[in-house]
């Protein structure tokens, strides 16, 4: 099997593939096209030269290899993406061979997260209008952060129910540290991960948003909703 797992930045995204990658049988790729996505738009995000350098950026051959055998021998592939990366033209062919996967969470607490790391928040960098887009498009499963938080056990259940794989409860712990899949970009991004091994407790209420980020608020909570409607519940 081959999961596409769609989120945006800041939203448990890394303890998910965390978590599939302690089952044993799945490889996991770590945002595959996130230096393709720098190359083309030119973004400044943090260590973007580093990223295209060290990271594959024809957005064909990566692609291709979403498309291709599942590597390492495996039996299932697990691919985290971010919606955003996915930049018009870059193929997406591939992913109607996938079973899909959209993680989504408030975007209050997104932004938040967000803006601790990175000065400029902006609608199109959390990724919301283009993973309602996929969403319409690719149809597959939503699952919320707040909810894997609240109930890791039960919603992790709930999802590879959802996906047709038996769940274990290897799902549920990991090393501390890193993982040899980490993108180069770990060292900026993964910091709490790395400190974790396993998912943190349930999410407190929402924090507050600056007034500045509040028109990002505004156009992405209604997205956000819409897809909340589907979610998956334990």
């Amino acid at each position: 099997m081959k999961i596409a797992m769609w989120s945006g930045p800041r939203n448990l995204s890394t303890a998910m593939m965390y978590a599939f990658a302690a089952r044993g049988d799945c490889a996991v790729w770590d945002e595959p096209f996130y230096g393709a996505y720098l190359r083309e738009s030119g973004s400044d995000h943090p260590l973007a030269g580093e990223i295209v350098a060290a990271h594959e950026s024809d957005p064909a051959v990566i692609g291709a290899r979403c498309a291709g055998p599942v590597p390492g021998g495996k039996e299932h592939f697990y691919m985290k993406h971010m919606p955003h990366h996915m930049l018009p033209g870059f193929p997406l062919d591939w992913a109607e061979h996938c079973v899909n996967v959209h993680l989504i969470r408030h975007p209050a607490r997104v932004i938040a997260s967000y803006a601790a790391k990175r000065e400029a928040v902006t609608l199109e960098d959390i990724g919301f209008p283009q993973q309602a887009a996929l969403y319409r498009r690719l149809g597959g499963v939503v699952i919320d952060s707040f909810d894997i938080r609240q109930t890791p056990r039960g919603m992790l259940e709930a999802l590879c129910g959802a996906l047709g794989l038996p769940f274990t409860e290897a799902m549920l712990r990991w090393p501390k540290g890193g993982r040899p899949e980490d993108g180069i970009w770990a060292r900026h991004w993964y910091g709490a991960v790395h400190d974790s091994t396993g998912f943190a407790g349930a999410e407190g209420p929402l924090p507050a948003v600056a007034e500045a980020h509040r028109p990002v608020l505004d156009a992405a909570l209604p997205l956000y909703e819409q897809m909340r409607a589907d979610a998956l519940r334990v």
